[in-house]
């Protein structure tokens, strides 16, 4: 373990202003708060926390960062608090600490919420000081070296996280270096049988070609010095996980890679990496197809170097990368490397040299930014990790505007992601695009050097079909906030409607402003917000009617009774009798419609025309409809019910309630529950369920996670208001984490 004098003296060698005292402060008190704690493998826990500060070194980072990563642990781990850290060593690394802190004690359903609400509480700290993520990224090396002491489950757990999220955010950052290294890690564990035939296949390799990388690095070194220029050659060999990937994507054996072995040739400045390119286009052979010049066109994350394939010394396919000095720090470090010189001068936190990378528009990392600020758009957490994974993975496209706007895209992108990369208005408005002139549909494959141009038409709302269409993360969390603000504009409307109507009922005038003033007794705050709970059904119209106007005389309207006693027999879920007024189709009176019959009733009643009831759960308060069923009668559906859409709409009819207030009769409903596997949750569920006046017909678990149980409960229930009371109850409660009504 690394001595305290040490990890001072290894930060002062490349920057010489660190502030030695806060070193010491820091490697004292981390020492100290974790005390006599152990790692799985039985070291002090405290060797954790300074291996990580030994990784930010070889980075050379500022002595801040290296005081974070002696800190990061301690608030999440000991009896630390931010105050004290800020107290102690600043607010700038209190923030720091503070951003590497989990979320211990959310209200979460699931494994993969807790992860999601993780990884997004990180990349806000992120958007703030990217030393955050430079800490992180160390801490998760570390513990990918020392996974063999860990439970297999876990080293599985932590191996899929890491090649989801960690590796390839390193790579989106430049830190290839870093990026390969935990992407090998996680691959022993989670393919071992595959690490070990790569491996030995790679050894294998090595003892049949020795010596001849130093003999190519050679000759293309002799070859390119003969031309006055000065450039170092040297060759790497490509690590086990990317060769198993691209062996993997391409269907080949090891064998018939081209590039298992690349060389860099490392320039003095531009001019003679372009020099450099001639030389060995010049004399050797290219290979079609293998030309990229990122120099000219960078990656998003800065990365800048020319890659070509020759067929070199002794007739092997040679993959080259050519780059400046600068260049190459940048390939190696990535976001780390601007931590070390700006204008020629050390940046450290002390100074207010902090790393600023974030400049919107041209900055190096801006797009991390815009990355975030689209991710935070997302309607839960993991959508906010689903959209993170599709930005870390996709290799890029670059297209380009008619104006020249160059706008990088993941591999496989469309028109209509390039709309949205534009502007979020240009892709809702999208109607066609042209390609290079050409007119192709939005559904296209972009290229590299496209130009492409998006024709919008006004007023055009995107369908949430295009969803399936876009491969970016922006696209596709601007298509679902489309979808959702439809839905909500379509049953805001809808609850307009039936407000209206219903002032119209209890002959009262309706105006916006007699429900805006009733909108906090409501727990509501804007009117659309009202209007689409009554479309849903989560609002009772005649809740808002009775707060908007408390004087209105109400006409012939269904108050049901509170009785809180057994429920009778089932076999009659539900009873419309004598109900020619309320029960019309298409505005016909039913009586006409039905040859004359004088009543509609059920619970074994003679009638013509039989009434049925689908096992949805329909409770007097529901909107329901009722379906000819020829030969059968009448059928009546709850309006949300699945089974309804496979009807015909000609066949459906409108039905209204006209329920007997004086009959003592439950109606059954279902609804979800979720809640944390904890001692004492079912009593609780239950108890809430009693207290409210519901009864329990059934219960069953549905899915049972380690750590989350989602229950089916099936209720007894007087009405609507009645249902939406106990759920209202189960939502209070801090044990219940979703409370959902179903309807088979």
């Amino acid at each position: 373990m690394m001595r305290q004098y040490e990890l001072v003296e290894k930060v002062q060698k490349y920057d010489a202003t660190a502030d030695e005292a806060l070193l010491n402060r820091a490697y004292v008190y981390a020492m100290k708060a974790h005390n006599n704690q152990k790692r799985a493998s039985g070291d002090p826990y405290f060797s954790h926390p300074l291996e990580v500060a030994a990784i930010l070194t070889d980075l050379k980072l500022d002595d801040a960062t290296i005081a974070t990563a002696l800190l990061h642990d301690v608030i999440e781990d000991t009896d630390a608090t931010r105050t004290e850290i800020d107290h102690l060593f600043g607010a700038e690394i209190g923030a720091l600490v503070d951003g590497l802190t989990k979320i211990k004690r959310l209200d979460l359903v699931s494994k993969r919420t807790e992860q999601a609400e993780n990884f997004r509480k990180l990349l806000i700290a992120i958007s703030t000081d990217i030393r955050v993520l430079l800490v992180k990224l160390a801490d998760r090396l570390h513990n990918m070296r020392t996974m063999e002491h860990m439970k297999p489950e876990s080293r599985r757990r932590i191996s899929e996280e890491t090649l989801d999220i960690y590796a390839p955010l390193a790579g989106r950052m430049g830190m290839q270096a870093m990026r390969d290294e935990l992407e090998d890690h996680a691959f022993r564990w989670l393919h071992p049988e595959a690490y070990a035939t790569v491996t030995s296949k790679l050894v294998e390799l090595r003892e049949r070609s020795e010596g001849l990388v130093d003999e190519i690095a050679k000759a293309l070194g002799d070859k390119l010095a003969g031309t006055g220029m000065k450039a170092d050659v040297n060759g790497r060999e490509k690590k086990p996980y990317a060769i198993w990937r691209k062996m993997a994507n391409k269907q080949i054996s090891l064998e018939q890679l081209s590039d298992i072995y690349a060389f860099r040739v490392i320039c003095d400045s531009i001019d003679d990496c372009y020099r450099m390119l001639g030389v060995a286009h010049t004399t050797w052979r290219t290979v079609p197809g293998r030309f990229k010049d990122y120099i000219s066109t960078p990656k998003q994350n800065n990365y800048q170097s020319i890659h070509t394939t020759v067929v070199g010394p002794k007739n092997h396919r040679v993959e080259l990368q050519i780059r400046t000095r600068a260049m190459h720090r940048v390939a190696e470090y990535g976001v780390a490397a601007h931590a070390l010189y700006k204008d020629g001068q050390m940046l450290n936190g002390n100074s207010g040299g902090k790393l600023q990378v974030y400049d919107r528009e041209n900055g190096p990392y801006a797009w991390l930014r815009r990355l975030i600020d689209t991710l935070l758009e997302g309607s839960n957490p993991e959508e906010f990790l689903e959209h993170t994974k599709l930005e870390l993975f996709q290799d890029q496209v670059f297209c380009f505007s008619p104006k020249g706007r160059l706008i990088a895209l993941p591999h496989g992108a469309t028109p209509l992601d390039f709309a949205y990369a534009v502007h979020t208005d240009i892709g809702n408005s999208a109607v066609g695009a042209y390609v290079n002139g050409r007119h192709v549909p939005l559904s296209a494959t972009l290229r590299n050097g496209d130009e492409v141009e998006i024709q919008t038409a006004r007023n055009h709302t995107p369908p949430a079909a295009w969803e399936g269409i876009v491969v970016t993360g922006r696209a596709r969390s601007a298509i679902r906030r489309a979808a959702r603000d439809a839905e909500r504009k379509k049953y805001a409307e809808l609850g307009r409607r039936l407000l209206v109507a219903e002032f119209e009922r209890v002959s009262a005038d309706y105006s916006d402003d007699r429900i805006k003033r009733a909108l906090p007794k409501l727990g509501y705050k804007t009117l659309d917000d009202a209007f689409a709970a009554i479309g849903r059904n989560d609002l009772a119209v005649e809740a808002v009617t009775k707060s908007a106007v408390p004087e209105a005389v109400p006409v012939d309207t269904y108050t049901p009774t509170r009785r809180f006693g057994r429920a009778k027999g089932q076999e009659g879920w539900f009873n419309i009798a004598n109900a020619m007024r309320s029960l019309k189709f298409r505005g016909e009176d039913v009586a006409n419609r039905l040859g004359g019959a004088g009543s509609i009733a059920i619970k074994g009643a003679k009638s013509d025309m039989p009434v049925t009831f689908d096992e949805g759960g329909a409770v007097p308060g529901d909107r329901i409809v009722g379906v000819m069923m020829p030969g059968q009668g009448i059928r009546i559906f709850q309006i949300h019910s699945p089974k309804l859409e496979s009807y015909q709409h000609e066949n459906w009819i409108d039905v209204t309630w006209d329920v007997d207030p004086k009959a003592e009769e439950r109606f059954p409903a279902l609804i979800s529950v979720a809640a944390p596997n904890r001692p004492g949750s079912l009593a609780q569920i239950a108890q809430v369920i009693g207290e409210t006046g519901g009864n329990i017909d059934n219960l069953k678990m549905i899915r049972r996670a380690p750590d989350f149980t989602e229950l089916r409960i099936g209720l007894e229930v007087w009405d609507l208001a009645h249902l939406n009371h106990i759920i209202a109850g189960l939502k209070s409660k801090a044990i219940v984490s979703k409370v959902t009504r179903v309807f088979e």
